[in-house]
Protein backbone atom coordinates (compact mmCIF):
# COMPACT_ATOMS: atom_id res chain seq x y z
CA UNK A 1 0.00 0.00 0.00
CA UNK A 2 1.32 3.48 -0.87
CA UNK A 3 0.48 7.06 -0.15
CA UNK A 4 0.82 8.03 -3.83
CA UNK A 5 -0.90 11.18 -4.97
CA UNK A 6 -0.93 13.10 -8.21
CA UNK A 7 -0.49 16.88 -8.13
CA UNK A 8 -3.30 18.77 -9.83
CA UNK A 9 -1.13 20.73 -12.25
CA UNK A 10 2.40 21.37 -13.44
CA UNK A 11 2.33 24.56 -11.36
CA UNK A 12 1.77 22.48 -8.22
CA UNK A 13 4.72 20.27 -9.08
CA UNK A 14 7.01 23.21 -9.83
CA UNK A 15 6.00 24.92 -6.58
CA UNK A 16 6.78 21.80 -4.56
CA UNK A 17 10.15 21.38 -6.26
CA UNK A 18 10.91 25.03 -5.56
CA UNK A 19 10.01 24.66 -1.89
CA UNK A 20 12.18 21.55 -1.65
CA UNK A 21 15.16 23.30 -3.20
CA UNK A 22 14.77 26.21 -0.81
CA UNK A 23 14.54 23.92 2.22
CA UNK A 24 17.62 21.92 1.26
CA UNK A 25 19.48 25.22 0.96
CA UNK A 26 18.26 26.39 4.36
CA UNK A 27 19.68 23.29 6.09
CA UNK A 28 23.06 23.64 4.33
CA UNK A 29 22.51 20.58 2.17
CA UNK A 30 22.83 22.19 -1.26
CA UNK A 31 25.90 24.37 -1.59
CA UNK A 32 26.43 26.02 -5.00
CA UNK A 33 25.27 23.52 -7.66
CA UNK A 34 25.15 20.52 -5.31
CA UNK A 35 22.03 18.39 -5.07
CA UNK A 36 19.33 17.45 -7.55
CA UNK A 37 15.60 16.75 -7.60
CA UNK A 38 13.36 14.78 -9.91
CA UNK A 39 9.66 13.95 -10.16
CA UNK A 40 8.11 11.20 -12.27
CA UNK A 41 4.49 11.71 -13.39
CA UNK A 42 2.31 9.14 -15.10
CA UNK A 43 -0.42 11.58 -16.05
CA UNK A 44 0.03 13.73 -19.19
CA UNK A 45 1.33 17.21 -18.42
CA UNK A 46 0.97 20.41 -20.46
CA UNK A 47 4.56 21.63 -20.64
CA UNK A 48 4.07 24.44 -23.15
CA UNK A 49 3.55 27.20 -20.60
CA UNK A 50 6.85 26.62 -18.82
CA UNK A 51 9.16 25.23 -21.50
CA UNK A 52 9.42 26.64 -25.01
CA UNK A 53 12.21 24.51 -26.51
CA UNK A 54 12.57 20.78 -27.20
CA UNK A 55 15.16 18.31 -28.38
CA UNK A 56 15.51 14.55 -28.51
CA UNK A 57 17.75 12.95 -25.88
CA UNK A 58 19.04 9.47 -25.20
CA UNK A 59 18.38 8.26 -21.67
CA UNK A 60 21.35 7.31 -19.46
CA UNK A 61 19.40 4.36 -18.03
CA UNK A 62 16.92 2.12 -19.93
CA UNK A 63 13.45 2.90 -18.59
CA UNK A 64 10.77 0.95 -20.49
CA UNK A 65 8.30 1.10 -17.60
CA UNK A 66 8.37 4.90 -17.84
CA UNK A 67 7.17 5.05 -21.45
CA UNK A 68 4.70 7.93 -21.70
CA UNK A 69 5.72 9.31 -18.31
CA UNK A 70 7.13 12.79 -17.75
CA UNK A 71 10.25 13.13 -15.62
CA UNK A 72 11.10 16.60 -14.34
CA UNK A 73 14.80 16.86 -13.48
CA UNK A 74 17.11 19.62 -12.29
CA UNK A 75 19.93 20.72 -14.54
CA UNK A 76 23.65 20.10 -14.27
CA UNK A 77 25.21 22.96 -12.30
CA UNK A 78 21.85 24.53 -11.47
CA UNK A 79 21.43 25.79 -7.92
CA UNK A 80 18.64 24.27 -5.84
CA UNK A 81 18.06 27.65 -4.20
CA UNK A 82 17.10 29.09 -7.58
CA UNK A 83 14.21 26.64 -7.90
CA UNK A 84 12.10 28.64 -5.45
CA UNK A 85 11.94 31.69 -7.71
CA UNK A 86 12.61 30.31 -11.20
CA UNK A 87 11.90 26.55 -11.31
CA UNK A 88 11.30 26.48 -15.06
CA UNK A 89 14.73 28.02 -15.73
CA UNK A 90 16.53 25.32 -13.76
CA UNK A 91 14.53 22.23 -14.72
CA UNK A 92 13.98 20.13 -17.80
CA UNK A 93 11.08 17.78 -18.49
CA UNK A 94 11.68 14.54 -20.37
CA UNK A 95 8.67 12.82 -21.92
CA UNK A 96 9.86 9.24 -22.32
CA UNK A 97 9.31 7.41 -25.60
CA UNK A 98 8.13 3.84 -26.03
CA UNK A 99 10.94 1.43 -25.29
CA UNK A 100 12.42 3.72 -22.64
CA UNK A 101 15.69 4.40 -24.42
CA UNK A 102 15.07 8.03 -25.45
CA UNK A 103 12.72 10.92 -24.85
CA UNK A 104 11.77 14.46 -25.76
CA UNK A 105 13.45 17.02 -23.51
CA UNK A 106 11.49 20.21 -22.86
CA UNK A 107 13.32 23.23 -21.43
CA UNK A 108 13.24 27.03 -21.34
CA UNK A 109 15.41 28.96 -23.74
CA UNK A 110 17.54 31.54 -21.95
CA UNK A 111 17.38 29.60 -18.70
CA UNK A 112 20.18 28.00 -16.69
CA UNK A 113 19.22 24.47 -17.71
CA UNK A 114 21.41 23.04 -20.47
CA UNK A 115 21.30 19.31 -19.69
CA UNK A 116 20.08 17.04 -16.87
CA UNK A 117 22.24 16.48 -13.80
CA UNK A 118 25.05 13.95 -14.20
CA UNK A 119 23.15 11.80 -11.68
CA UNK A 120 20.10 11.53 -13.96
CA UNK A 121 20.93 7.82 -14.34
CA UNK A 122 20.47 7.21 -10.61
CA UNK A 123 17.16 9.08 -10.61
CA UNK A 124 15.84 7.22 -13.65
CA UNK A 125 16.87 3.85 -12.27
CA UNK A 126 14.92 4.36 -9.05
CA UNK A 127 11.85 5.78 -10.83
CA UNK A 128 11.91 2.89 -13.32
CA UNK A 129 12.24 0.31 -10.56
CA UNK A 130 9.38 1.61 -8.42
CA UNK A 131 7.02 2.26 -11.32
CA UNK A 132 7.74 -1.18 -12.79
CA UNK A 133 7.30 -3.07 -9.51
CA UNK A 134 4.61 -0.98 -7.86
CA UNK A 135 2.75 0.88 -10.61
CA UNK A 136 3.16 4.29 -9.00
CA UNK A 137 1.49 7.30 -10.67
CA UNK A 138 3.81 9.70 -8.84
CA UNK A 139 7.35 9.36 -7.51
CA UNK A 140 9.77 12.00 -6.17
CA UNK A 141 13.50 11.86 -5.48
CA UNK A 142 15.73 14.37 -3.71
CA UNK A 143 19.51 14.12 -3.59
CA UNK A 144 21.32 16.54 -1.26
CA UNK A 145 24.56 16.87 0.67
CA UNK A 146 23.71 17.55 4.34
CA UNK A 147 26.77 18.54 6.34
CA UNK A 148 26.56 16.40 9.49
CA UNK A 149 25.43 13.05 8.09
CA UNK A 150 27.93 13.33 5.25
CA UNK A 151 30.70 14.04 7.77
CA UNK A 152 29.73 10.98 9.82
CA UNK A 153 29.98 8.81 6.71
CA UNK A 154 33.74 9.45 6.85
CA UNK A 155 33.95 7.90 10.33
CA UNK A 156 34.49 4.10 10.42
CA UNK A 157 32.09 3.60 13.35
CA UNK A 158 29.17 4.70 11.13
CA UNK A 159 30.08 2.85 7.96
CA UNK A 160 27.33 0.24 7.89
CA UNK A 161 23.54 0.36 7.65
CA UNK A 162 23.14 -1.28 11.08
CA UNK A 163 25.57 1.01 12.91
CA UNK A 164 24.34 4.18 11.22
CA UNK A 165 20.70 3.42 11.96
CA UNK A 166 21.41 2.36 15.54
CA UNK A 167 23.32 5.53 16.36
CA UNK A 168 21.08 8.04 14.59
CA UNK A 169 17.56 6.82 15.28
CA UNK A 170 18.03 7.18 19.03
CA UNK A 171 17.86 10.98 19.18
CA UNK A 172 14.27 11.85 18.34
CA UNK A 173 11.11 9.75 18.70
CA UNK A 174 9.87 10.97 15.29
CA UNK A 175 12.83 9.52 13.40
CA UNK A 176 11.91 5.85 13.73
CA UNK A 177 8.30 6.70 12.90
CA UNK A 178 9.29 8.28 9.59
CA UNK A 179 12.30 6.06 8.83
CA UNK A 180 11.20 2.71 10.32
CA UNK A 181 13.58 0.74 8.10
CA UNK A 182 16.52 2.93 9.15
CA UNK A 183 19.09 4.62 6.92
CA UNK A 184 20.84 2.56 4.27
CA UNK A 185 24.60 3.03 3.94
CA UNK A 186 26.60 2.72 0.74
CA UNK A 187 30.41 2.87 0.67
CA UNK A 188 31.97 5.50 -1.57
CA UNK A 189 31.27 5.09 -5.27
CA UNK A 190 31.97 7.62 -8.01
CA UNK A 191 28.98 9.95 -8.54
CA UNK A 192 27.17 9.18 -11.77
CA UNK A 193 28.80 5.75 -12.13
CA UNK A 194 26.94 2.57 -13.08
CA UNK A 195 28.17 1.04 -9.83
CA UNK A 196 26.45 3.71 -7.73
CA UNK A 197 23.32 3.64 -9.89
CA UNK A 198 22.80 -0.08 -9.29
CA UNK A 199 23.67 -0.08 -5.59
CA UNK A 200 21.43 2.93 -4.97
CA UNK A 201 18.51 1.31 -6.79
CA UNK A 202 18.79 -1.83 -4.65
CA UNK A 203 19.04 0.15 -1.39
CA UNK A 204 15.99 2.29 -2.19
CA UNK A 205 13.87 -0.82 -2.65
CA UNK A 206 14.05 -1.47 1.10
CA UNK A 207 14.78 2.02 2.45
CA UNK A 208 13.35 5.48 1.92
CA UNK A 209 16.72 7.15 2.40
CA UNK A 210 20.25 6.08 1.56
CA UNK A 211 23.56 7.67 2.57
CA UNK A 212 26.20 7.77 -0.15
CA UNK A 213 29.45 7.73 1.81
CA UNK A 214 31.56 10.89 1.53
CA UNK A 215 28.99 12.47 -0.79
CA UNK A 216 25.40 12.93 0.43
CA UNK A 217 21.99 11.29 0.62
CA UNK A 218 19.13 10.33 -1.65
CA UNK A 219 15.52 10.11 -0.45
CA UNK A 220 12.39 8.96 -2.25
CA UNK A 221 8.66 9.43 -1.69
CA UNK A 222 5.42 8.18 -3.23
CA UNK A 223 3.55 11.18 -1.82
CA UNK A 224 5.39 14.44 -2.52
CA UNK A 225 8.73 16.11 -3.07
CA UNK A 226 8.51 17.68 0.38
CA UNK A 227 7.96 14.27 1.98
CA UNK A 228 11.30 13.19 0.52
CA UNK A 229 12.82 16.39 1.92
CA UNK A 230 11.36 15.60 5.34
CA UNK A 231 13.23 12.30 5.41
CA UNK A 232 16.48 14.10 4.70
CA UNK A 233 15.73 16.61 7.46
CA UNK A 234 15.02 13.86 9.99
CA UNK A 235 18.27 12.09 9.12
CA UNK A 236 20.35 15.27 9.14
CA UNK A 237 18.87 16.42 12.46
CA UNK A 238 19.73 13.03 13.96
CA UNK A 239 23.26 13.34 12.60
CA UNK A 240 23.60 16.78 14.14
CA UNK A 241 22.55 15.38 17.54
CA UNK A 242 25.15 12.66 17.11
CA UNK A 243 27.80 15.21 16.17
CA UNK A 244 26.95 17.36 19.21
CA UNK A 245 27.08 14.32 21.46
CA UNK A 246 30.54 13.45 20.16
CA UNK A 247 31.57 17.06 20.85
CA UNK A 248 30.63 16.71 24.54
CA UNK A 249 32.41 13.39 24.96
CA UNK A 250 29.46 11.09 24.17
CA UNK A 251 27.81 11.79 27.52
CA UNK A 252 24.20 11.79 26.25
CA UNK A 253 22.32 8.49 26.00
CA UNK A 254 19.55 9.24 23.55
CA UNK A 255 16.43 7.10 23.61
CA UNK A 256 16.98 3.64 25.06
CA UNK A 257 15.76 0.53 23.29
CA UNK A 258 12.89 0.29 25.79
CA UNK A 259 11.86 3.87 25.06
CA UNK A 260 12.05 3.30 21.31
CA UNK A 261 9.95 0.15 21.74
CA UNK A 262 7.28 2.23 23.48
CA UNK A 263 7.27 4.69 20.57
CA UNK A 264 6.99 1.86 18.05
CA UNK A 265 4.15 0.23 19.96
CA UNK A 266 2.23 3.48 20.49
CA UNK A 267 2.38 4.57 16.85
CA UNK A 268 2.02 1.09 15.34
CA UNK A 269 5.36 1.30 13.52
CA UNK A 270 6.48 -1.79 11.62
CA UNK A 271 10.24 -2.10 12.12
CA UNK A 272 12.87 -4.68 12.92
CA UNK A 273 15.28 -2.10 14.37
CA UNK A 274 13.97 -2.29 17.93
CA UNK A 275 14.44 -5.36 20.10
CA UNK A 276 11.63 -6.62 22.30
CA UNK A 277 11.89 -4.85 25.68
CA UNK A 278 12.50 -8.15 27.49
CA UNK A 279 15.81 -8.39 25.61
CA UNK A 280 16.95 -4.88 26.56
CA UNK A 281 19.81 -5.07 29.00
CA UNK A 282 19.49 -1.34 29.68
Amino acid sequence: MTNSSCPESLEDVLASIGAAGQRMTEIDAAEAGAGNISVCLEQPVDLSGAFDATREVLLPYPSPALAGHTVLITGSGCRLRSLATHPERNLGAVVIHDGGMAGMLHYATGGEFTRPTVEFNSHLAVHEDHVHRRGLPFHAIVHAQPLHITLLSNVPDYQSTAALSDRLLRWQAETIVHLPEGIAYLPFMVPGSDELTHANLVSLRTHQLVLWAKHGVMARSDASVLAACDRIEYAETAARYEYLNLAIGSRATGLTNTELARVVRTFGVTTDLVRHPSHDAG
